[in-house]
């Protein structure tokens, strides 16, 4: 076993012997020296340093003549050998790894950049007392078996030179990037086999170089000596998950799995926590995956700690997105309740919450939940009745939604304001707006203010009861108060007004609205709809091109049937002709009844009517798409690479990535697949849509994906107009808090080469720095007010003081910041390979 020596440490036989092949990979050819077996700690170090005396000169030699040592060598430890101990691994701490000259350590400070993320918004979610998180469930860890992995020592090799070059590669390889340790390994083909490549891959581990271990584990597995080694691959998924890098653990789990084996206990549990840990879309999916595999295909039994780090993380989230969790959330109380462990507050309370949200209130479960919990002698909190509330308030049950509350006026602490807008829509669900309306009086004298919350109810309660008078007190009363947001209120107003076709009204409404908000396309559709009704045509064509010209508004499928029923209706037959073409352009669906006026009206001017059927990218579509893919937009082909789709996804907690979406929704709708177009009369678009399967994308699949990998086109310096720049900015680009401006690209290092050579021949300098397989382009200080000139007519309005660089006096000092030295250069050092870390794992 490998076991930490403080007093002493075994040396059977110290070598230094460099006597390869290959010139290259062999720094020191035929230099040998041995010692004694065994000797003092403070002994075997002096004669180190006297050997890395002897050795300094030449060592630096090589540094110079072979560009593959140019990168420093990491500084050696003993203390860092003595961290991890395996079961059947005894300690080296004296090969020969630690001769190799130390003096050589970095001396250059990388510059350092700010990727901190954008501010969220905080949403309704549940909320835990003494919340210990997610990385507290890894307690229980060392109360898990895993496989015994055996290695041989290195002094029980036979070959002295097997051993020398073992500890010079074990030595070498943590110290370089993946495309250099690669071709280091590919250099021992001759001689390596499984036995050695498994120690350098658990020296690596030993001394927490994780990443190299892995690399040299994925090595292995593409000689044609590789035979599966459960034990090896269960210990380095579990470093690489307990590093919180999934994808690696993931990659290891799959191997596994497709050996026909279960992985251990420990594997499923630390993965689970390291998808629990990352803040990446998708990763709770994939934690819930894992979890029930390790209950279904393992049978194991996780630990308490494992059940309530995955629920919390289930209701996480705002309700609106936990109560697709329901199924996962039961399932989890039924292991707990099968397994005979402790089932705690948090979980009675987080199920109850769950089930509040559903469009199909369970009273049965919820009613057994809290017989449960009074049996488990637990009280209802503050949190259990306020769902109670809103469960109440989805099905229109007053008795219960009283006796809740009168329990709630029992408790200290005060009301939480929840409870008053659901208690108004219960009374609401009954028809007694009036009695919605007095609670909403009784709030503002308890709490001394309504929440903005309950000025959006008790406005939708009484313009839905089409109680004018009151809705415009009210709303009058709310926009003094100077809350936001305003636009739900305005909605609701100006639908009551519409349906009663109060035109005038209608139109304060929307003035009122434009002085105090930025109206979106909802209102500037009733608006619209208002226009075209009571007959003021030339109006509503003003307001329609002005939603097309505004790409923050735009206009969808009610904005362009409404339009074409006034120009239908007044025999302007002309105009409708192009918003037809429009509308067939775009795939929008024509109202059923507009389709007999509007066949006569093309049959007067065209012989046949038909609607076109091939599909082009406009201009704008085409300078769009490139600035998507550049910023990581995705592209997927069929086996035989003949049809290709566009695959968007947009982070969602991303303001950027949430105004961005439903921008692009419109400006590729006609090529968006069937299923993900919305229904009539909805306008939230999904954070994640594709086009149809076509080949008009083969182009950019070839350019942009070839092989299903990304990479920047050879020609890309003729396609990086300002338009491509800000949506690549928009898309894949990060404004940091100290106003710098960055964007991400993924490729080879010619590429990003080449793409900085073309920003710098358009006066933008920058700076450029790799992590993984992303390159950052950075545009620091001054420069990213350049760039910002150059992009801003084409940033959405909405955006533009979300991604404005910090610095706003850039014309006062620009010239003078144009020589600022920075500490370090651009990171070209290396080319990406297939070993390279992925920016998420």
């Amino acid at each position: 076993m490998l076991i930490g020596r403080t007093q002493e440490f075994s040396v059977p036989v110290l070598t230094v012997l460099h006597d390869f092949n290959n010139s290259l990979l062999n720094p020191n050819p035929r230099v040998a020296l041995t010692f004694p077996m065994r000797t003092s700690l403070f002994s075997s170090l002096s004669f180190l340093r006297s050997v890395t005396i002897s050795l300094c000169h030449h060592h630096r030699h090589l540094l110079s003549c072979h560009p593959l040592f140019l990168r420093p060598f990491p500084t050696s430890s003993l203390a860092r050998y003595n961290r991890l101990r395996f079961r059947s691994i005894k300690c080296l701490s004296s090969s020969t790894e630690q001769l190799t000259c130390e003096s050589y350590s970095p001396l250059t400070s990388e510059e350092k950049w700010d990727f901190s993320s954008y501010p969220e918004n905080e949403d309704d979610i549940l909320k835990f007392d003494g919340d210990p998180g997610y990385p507290g469930s890894g307690g229980d860890m060392k109360h898990m078996d895993s496989p015994a992995l055996e290695v041989k020592e290195l002094e029980e090799l036979p070959e002295q030179w097997r051993r020398a070059r073992l500890a010079w590669l074990c030595k070498q390889l943590p110290a370089h990037k993946a495309g250099t340790l690669v071709r280091i390994l590919n250099a021992q083909k001759k001689w390596m086999r499984q036995q050695d490549a498994t120690y350098i891959a658990v020296h690596c581990i030993r001394i927490r170089e994780n990443d190299a271990g892995f690399r040299v584990y994925k090595w292995m597995m593409q000689q044609h000596w590789y035979r599966f080694d459960f034990a090896l691959a269960t210990k380095l998924a579990d470093y690489m998950g307990k590093e919180r890098k999934f994808a690696k653990c993931r990659e290891i789990f799959d191997s596994i799995i497709n050996q026909g084996l279960v992985p251990s206990e420990s594997t499923f549990h630390i993965l689970v926590i390291a998808y629990l840990s990352a803040p990446v879309q998708g990763c709770l999916e994939e934690a819930c995956s894992i979890y029930n595999r390790m209950i279904q295909l393992g049978g194991y039994k996780p630990r308490l700690s494992l059940h309530n780090s995955l629920f919390r993380a289930l209701v996480s989230k705002p309700g609106g997105s936990s109560k697709h969790y329901l199924k996962q959330a039961e399932f989890i109380f039924h292991n707990l309740l099968t397994s005979g462990l402790e089932i705690q507050k948090t979980i009675y309370v987080g199920l109850i919450w769950l089930h509040s949200y559903q469009d199909n209130i369970d009273k049965g479960r919820i009613a057994s939940l809290r017989e449960e919990m009074k049996q488990a002698g637990i009280q209802e909190d503050k949190e259990v009745l306020v769902s109670i509330l809103r469960a109440c308030s989805r099905d229109g049950d007053v008795e219960e939604a009283e006796r809740t509350w009168l329990k709630l006026l029992s408790i200290d602490g005060g009301l939480p304001t929840q409870a008053f807008v659901y208690r108004m829509e219960v009374f609401a669900k009954v028809g007694e707006h009036l009695k919605s309306l007095e609670i909403f009086r009784e709030m503002q004298e308890s709490l001394g203010s309504a929440s903005v919350a309950a000025y959006h109810k008790i406005l939708e309660v009484l313009c839905q009861a089409q109680e004018i008078e009151l809705a415009e007190l009210l709303m009058q009363e709310f926009i003094k108060s100077g809350m936001k947001p305003l636009m739900p209120a305005f909605v609701d107003l100006m639908n009551m007004f519409l349906n009663l076709n109060l035109h005038d009204k209608l139109k304060s409404a929307f003035s009122a609205c434009l002085e105090t908000c930025r109206p979106n396309r909802t209102i500037y559709n009733i608006y619209l709809d208002s226009l075209v009704t009571s007959g003021d045509l030339q109006k509503a064509e003003e307001t329609f091109n002005h939603m097309c010209s505004d790409e923050a508004i735009g206009v969808n499928t009610r904005s362009c049937n409404i339009i074409l029923k006034g120009y239908l209706s007044s025999g302007d037959y002309m105009k409708a002709e192009k918003i037809y073409d429009l509308m067939c352009q775009k795939k929008y669906d024509i109202e059923s009844s507009l389709m007999e006026k509007l066949d006569y009206v093309l049959s007067l001017s065209r012989k046949e009517v038909k609607k076109p059927v091939s599909l082009k990218l406009s201009k704008d579509q085409r300078e769009i798409l490139v600035g998507l893919l550049l910023g990581g937009l995705e592209i997927d082909s069929d086996e035989e690479r003949k049809k290709h789709k566009i695959r968007f996804e947009f982070n969602e907690t991303s303001r950027a990535h949430s105004v961005l979406r439903r921008h692009l929704y419109d400006q590729y709708h006609e090529w968006l697949h069937p299923s993900c177009k919305l229904s009539d009369g909805s306008d939230d678009v999904s954070y994640r849509f594709s086009t149809i399967s076509h080949s008009y994308f083969g182009f950019y699949a070839d350019q942009f994906w070839p092989k299903g990998q990304a990479m920047i086109p050879k020609l890309i310096h003729r396609w990086l107009s300002p338009k491509v720049l800000a949506y690549w900015y928009m898309y894949g680009g990060h404004r940091t808090s100290s106003g710098d401006i960055l964007l991400k690209l993924k490729g080879s290092t010619e590429g990003v080469q080449k793409v900085v050579e073309t920003l710098q021949a358009k006066s933008l300098n920058c700076r450029v720095k790799r992590k993984g397989r992303v390159f950052w382009i950075g545009f620091l200080g001054s420069d990213s007010t350049w760039f910002w000139k150059l992009v801003e007519p084409y940033i959405l309005q909405d955006l533009s003081d979300l991604l404005r660089p910090g610095d706003r006096t850039w014309e006062n000092d620009a010239v003078e910041n144009q020589n600022t030295n920075f500490d370090s250069g651009s990171d070209f050092d290396e080319g990406a390979s297939e070993y390279s870390d992925n920016e998420n794992s």
